[in-house]
């Protein structure tokens, strides 16, 4: 129950009055009743998880514009707009810390597979941001498109994001900006150290992107090129961001044999920059390394009790997805795209390829090799109508069909699509999943786009994750093996990562706060796509509010796009969004 032991102070923006509550020092068990007024829009007679994971507490919420104005008792208030929360949850907007929808929402701004779990902020810039560009790097990116072809009339990340806004996405969006994207625009995809000239000039490049309002520095360190880059490099680029506040966000060096090493970069990164630090996507992969993790917590806790910032991210399933490119080593890839497919062609490179791909090894992170075998990977996007019928299947049956190897089927693909080629790898196991999920520190994102389950995406597969994360969390983890409790998974899902990456306003149900409001029912929602049928959306989130306008009615999305730029805390306009 709700205990007040001090004054509050609610303040309903429509009447801009105040009234006072609780000020003789009694302890109040309900929640305070609100002068009667009209606001634009009345959630009542919910369950409200405020997002403090506080227990929750049965309360109305108020919201005019694009503000929280009140939350209370305000069983005599009108509204334009009553919705009816009765055995639901209300709870504040989530936030996907590891988003990949830059591309998605370009094509279809609705963003249709997130707000049906209740996400309200997609965070960009795993490695690899949409901005800067180079004129390279812009011809370069146009020449990739797959399914979704877009023009690219921007330059920098803060532009890419106005872009996007412009162009009307329904959930707000915010990027960090990307080591690897830095390291293209001066350096290219070679493998060599930048010279103190080209360093400098990676530095002011982050620092243009954090006066847009980048959250910080992301890398994404097995693939190349960012695999090239040393502990220095990172730093320099990481202790810009803490001149703004900041943050380092890492796809490690390593998940697998080299998890421990991993993470003591990431916390010596952290350490000589200054900027608090954190792990993308936290996993031991590979059966031989899921010991570990209980290790990682162990010096993760350390690093936090010393008083490092450290902390992880995660998504609930056992399979990672990325291209075929994280089946052989980053040297085959020096040079970028067009090099790589030419070195596959090779005669006497396949015959080294080959040798390497199958042997196990500390020096770089081989994802066929730590999820087991061919059965275990499964191949979800093509870009040539020729392949795509193979979409979805293993590539057992892929080398089966064709009957090459393993390490042959990858490269032939590799050459015959002229892309990365989008798998799937199983990697993790349940336990450590359930033991992720069960760290305090521990936030969720995607790592996947933000799809519609019709149109241009079912051109492709995709992980399951992109539309059951969230709701996966909710249903299986917390509802049925109460891995964790609802007001704590809440709290992890909104109020902890808008802490972490410093966006004010955000996260609580509070006057005051930017309205992204979640209605959902928790003891039926739930998670429906799978490795075969991924394009299922997960049901049981009733109504989602961004910035005050409704964009999910009775499990509807209603085509509004009130999305904004939500800015990190180096933004030159001013200290927030």
């Amino acid at each position: 129950m709700f205990k007040q032991t001090k004054c509050t102070t609610i303040l309903t923006a429509a009447m801009l009055t105040i009234s006072l509550i609780g000020c003789n020092g009694e302890e109040h068990n309900d929640m305070p009743v609100v002068q009667t007024t009209h606001y634009q829009i009345i959630i009542r007679n919910g369950t409200v998880y405020d997002g403090s994971g506080n227990p929750p507490v049965s309360a109305d919420v108020a919201v005019n514009g694009d503000r929280i104005v009140a939350v209370g008792q305000l069983a005599d208030a009108s509204a334009d707009t009553i919705i009816d929360a009765t055995g639901m949850a209300v709870a504040p907007g989530f936030i996907n810390m590891l988003s990949w929808a830059t591309e998605s929402l370009l094509a279809d701004g609705r963003s249709q597979s997130d707000i049906r779990q209740g996400v309200t902020l997609e965070v960009f810039g795993e490695g690899w941001s949409m901005g800067p560009l180079n004129e390279s790097m812009r011809a370069e990116m146009l020449d990739q498109q797959g399914d979704i072809k877009f023009d690219i009339p921007w330059t920098t990340l803060g532009e890419y994001l106005e872009h996007l806004e412009n162009r009307g996405v329904a959930t707000n969006i915010a990027s960090f900006v990307g080591a690897t994207t830095i390291r293209i625009h001066e350096i290219g995809r070679e493998d060599r150290p930048p010279s103190p000239e080209q360093l400098q000039s990676m530095q002011q490049l982050v620092h243009q992107a954090m006066q847009e309002g980048a959250l910080g520095v992301g890398s994404s360190l097995i693939y190349a090129p960012a695999f090239y880059a040393d502990t220095n490099e990172l730093t320099a680029l990481a202790s810009v961001a803490a001149e703004y506040g900041g943050s380092y966000i890492s796809h490690m060096r390593s998940e697998g044999n080299r998890l421990l090493e991993a993470v003591e970069e990431l916390i010596q990164i952290s350490q000589a920059s200054g900027a608090a630090a954190e792990i993308y996507h936290l996993k031991a992969a590979g059966r031989e390394n899921w010991n570990k993790l209980s290790q990682v917590f162990d010096r993760i806790t350390q690093a936090r009790e010393a008083g490092q910032e450290i902390r992880a991210n995660m998504y609930t399933y056992t399979a990672g997805a990325t291209g075929l490119y994280a089946a052989m080593p980053p040297w085959v890839q020096e040079g970028g795209h067009d090099a790589w497919v030419e070195r596959l062609k090779d005669h006497a490179i396949r015959a080294r390829l080959i040798e390497e791909m199958r042997t196990p090894t500390d020096a770089w992170e081989n994802l066929y090799l730590a999820s087991g075998g061919p059965e275990n990977v499964i191949l979800i996007d093509f870009r040539s109508e020729a392949l795509k019928p193979l979409t979805g299947k293993t590539l057992a049956e892929v080398i089966e069909m064709r009957g090459t190897s393993a390490e042959e089927t990858m490269m032939d693909l590799v050459i015959e699509d002229n892309s990365r080629v989008g798998a799937v790898f199983f990697l993790m196991s349940e336990d450590n999943v359930k033991a992720k999920i069960a760290q305090p520190w521990m936030t969720f994102g995607s790592d996947e786009g933000s799809y519609a389950n019709s149109g241009i995406f079912l051109r492709s597969s995709a992980h399951p994750r992109a539309y059951g994360t969230f709701a996966r969390l909710l249903g299986r983890y917390v509802a049925e093996q109460q891995v964790i409790s609802l007001s704590e998974a809440i709290r992890r899902l909104t109020s902890q990562p808008a802490i972490n990456l410093k966006i004010r306003d955000r996260g609580l149900l509070q006057p005051g706060y930017y309205a992204d409001v979640v209605v959902f029912d928790p003891s039926n929602i739930r998670d429906h796509a799978d490795y075969a049928e991924p394009h299922q959306y997960s049901t049981g989130m009733q109504h989602v509010i961004v910035n005050g306008t409704p964009v999910l009615e009775n499990g509807e999305h209603t085509g509004a796009l009130p999305g904004r730029v939500v800015r990190g805390p180096g933004w030159s306009g001013f200290d927030s969004d």
